[in-house]
């Protein structure tokens, strides 16, 4: 089932950029819910084509494994087939961006998304935990450069709508050079962003305050 660009309906969908694909089908969403299909998607960068075995070379996965976790993906559309180099049938990315929003008008898709939200801040939790691991070895210029940070604060629906909108469009002005190497500057390193913004459900005696 291909994916499509949806239109984007006030208070549910917050489109990133125009190439992004907002995910909401129960089943596409569920395709997604697995540590190695989300670490599988995180290896094609726009332009990147990699075989089933390159890609156990980098996730240390087996060749077998990859290739079926990357069969689910491209039965959903989030993968396809590239053009065959010899005997090796790369794969390539179908989307440069997405996000996984429920649809809120099939229930199905909630836990759906519940689950692939919890597995998703599980994974960038390990990954922040591992740099946190090896941090000690690195340049402490970049160290430094880094930031861990957590702020609690009382807002409004739509303040933390525009709140969220604006964490998005934070690495807005780095878009591109991950397909166009001649776009980074000297001295670039990959980074990564990794932010979450929700509020606290009030306890039924505190919906008044």
């Amino acid at each position: 089932m291909p994916l499509q660009k949806q239109p984007r309906t006030p208070g549910f969908t917050r489109p990133t950029s125009p190439d992004d694909v907002v995910i909401s089908q129960t089943e596409a969403i569920k395709a997604m819910t697995h540590p190695l299909r989300l670490r599988l998607l995180g290896l094609f960068d726009p332009g990147t084509e990699l075989t089933a075995t390159q890609c156990a070379e980098r996730t240390g996965e087996s060749v077998a494994s990859c290739s079926f976790h990357l069969r689910q993906l491209e039965k959903y559309g989030h993968v396809e087939r590239a053009e065959p180099r010899g005997k090796e049938r790369p794969w390539r990315a179908v989307m440069r961006g997405y996000s996984v929003r429920p649809d809120h008008t099939d229930p199905e898709s909630w836990p759906a998304a519940q689950a692939f939200g919890s597995m998703f801040v599980a994974e960038q939790f390990a990954a922040l935990q591992r740099w946190l691991a090896d941090a000690g070895r690195d340049d402490p210029a970049w160290v430094y450069a880094t930031t861990q940070t957590h702020q609690e604060y009382w807002v409004t629906r739509d303040e933390l709508d525009d709140l969220s909108r604006r964490l998005e469009e934070l690495t807005a002005p780095f878009r591109g050079r991950a397909e166009d190497p001649g776009r980074r500057p000297p001295g670039v390193r990959r980074a990564h962003l990794f932010g979450a913004v929700w509020s606290e459900i009030p306890d039924p005696e505190d919906e008044d305050t």
